[in-house]
């Protein structure tokens, strides 16, 4: 194995060890988001990316980029979460063609009452990953 080789692995094991951290996390935020407020993870981050933005609304397209959707799962997302009564859509005054997504005050609310739900299941998921050897030193990285 040539010096070419062993950064490709090592890169390869970082990049294995980072899915590792992301599944466990993901895993333990999908059940807890569920089973208390009928959210799923991403989900709950539409919800949480629209409540950061000044005025409360997104173009579809940005939101699409924060919840790492395409734009066509993002366009049935907004419309179950719309469907809830969670967000809505606003067309954009100086293009028709834009679209706007907001949250809704039942929206913030759903996102007020499962935001600790999702802060303890992270801080309980980042401290059980501490336990695995392998990804340790990562989570130490990430909370720094």
């Amino acid at each position: 194995m040539g010096i070419t080789d062993d950064a490709i692995e090592v890169r390869a094991q970082g990049w294995r060890r980072l899915a590792a951290l992301h599944g466990l996390i993901e895993t333990e935020l999908e059940r807890r988001l569920q089973a208390s407020h009928q959210l799923s993870v991403v989900e709950y981050t539409v919800l949480d990316a629209l409540s950061r933005q000044d005025g409360w609304h997104m173009r579809m397209r940005q939101l699409a980029r924060a919840a790492a959707l395409s734009s066509s799962a993002t366009t049935r997302l907004v419309t179950r979460l719309e469907d809830r009564g969670l967000l809505t859509r606003i067309l954009c005054a100086d293009d028709r063609r834009g679209i706007y997504t907001e949250l809704t005050p039942a929206g913030q609310a759903l996102l007020d009452q499962a935001r600790p739900t999702h802060d303890k299941a992270l801080t309980e998921s980042l401290r059980e990953a501490t336990k695995t050897p392998e990804l340790e030193s990562l989570v130490a990285f990430i909370q720094t």
